[in-house]
């Protein structure tokens, strides 16, 4: 509960009677105008208190013997009261004393992230700020200070009823806004998962396709090779068959050339001797048949 405090415990607006009216400030150190703080009937001092973010604040002004004011905070989140103030080199926290009616309470401090320091009060010394007329505090300046108490009790019951019901609207605001910035980033990180898997299926269809068109460009290259192959042999077959009817034919015509020439060389060293081997004399091809008287031969 203490880190919640030093988170900037603080605000919201109640006010101890319906005729009193909250003043405008923005910070828990501007003090309220003095006009906002006029007594209250019977002399006692009208607490004004007002909402901030995560609770409510009542501004209280410290005066020392020169007059000089300071102003400070009493915050609360309805469940713990602070004194918050504002003083240079704070340390990051210290247990510091504070005088009701001249007796000591002494309380937690912490030092805030903008520097400010805030004074947990105990159930003690709330009580005795409740009770009390006039709050002392000797540490925060160079000259003591102190401010009365007058309409307290109300003013601390108004603070913590405020910082309760705004604390409690806080809370609720930040759950409904975690809640949906959870679910926001549920649904982001669901849209990315689903994106991730599409453009992963994406580009298995396009390694697919690809390897696809690769197999069937290697399959074309192939059937190419083979038809320029086939087409090759089927060349050469015919070359090989054409030279060998070539060589054939060459063949033949050199071997009647060569018979031509050993017969015309033959009859040339040994002539004919007679009409028989002359073949000027040779008879003609073809003989007609003869003819007999009796048709039956």
């Amino acid at each position: 509960m203490i880190k919640s405090i030093v988170g900037g415990v603080a605000a919201a607006a109640l006010l101890s009677g319906p005729g009193h009216a909250a003043p405008a400030h923005t910070s828990a150190h501007t003090p309220a105008p003095k006009a906002a703080r006029a007594p209250a009937a019977g002399g006692a001092l009208a607490w004004v208190v007002t909402p901030t973010e995560t609770g409510c604040r009542a501004d209280l002004e410290l005066t020392s013997h020169s007059g000089a004011i300071t102003p400070v905070s009493l915050i609360s989140d309805g469940q713990l009261v602070s004194l918050r103030f504002f003083k240079e080199d704070l340390p990051a926290r210290a247990f510091l004393p504070i005088r009701i009616d001249k007796a000591r309470f002494s309380n937690l401090m912490l030092r805030g992230a903008d520097g400010s320091g805030e004074l947990v009060l105990s159930e003690e010394s709330e009580a005795a700020l409740r009770k009390g007329g006039t709050l002392g505090i000797a540490w925060l300046t160079e000259e003591p200070l102190s401010a009365a108490l007058g309409g307290s009790e109300q003013g601390l019951a108004d603070l913590r009823i405020c910082g309760a019901q705004t604390a409690s609207r806080h809370r609720e605001r930040v759950t409904t806004e975690l809640a949906v910035r959870e679910r926001t980033e549920t649904e982001a990180r669901a849209k990315a998962l689903n994106d991730a898997q599409l453009a992963a299926v994406q580009a298995q269809v396009a390694a697919a396709e690809a390897q696809r068109r690769q197999v069937e460009d290697v399959a074309e290259r192939q059937r190419r090779a083979d038809a320029e192959e086939a087409a090759e042999r089927q060349r050469r077959a015919d070359a090989a068959i054409q030279a060998e009817a070539q060589a054939a034919q060459d063949r033949a015509y050199r071997e009647a050339r060569q018979r031509a020439y050993d017969e015309a060389e033959r009859r040339r060293v040994y002539p004919p001797q007679d009409q028989d081997d002359d073949p000027r004399w040779a008879p003609p091809p073809y003989y007609p048949p003869p003819r007999y008287r009796d048709e039956r031969y």
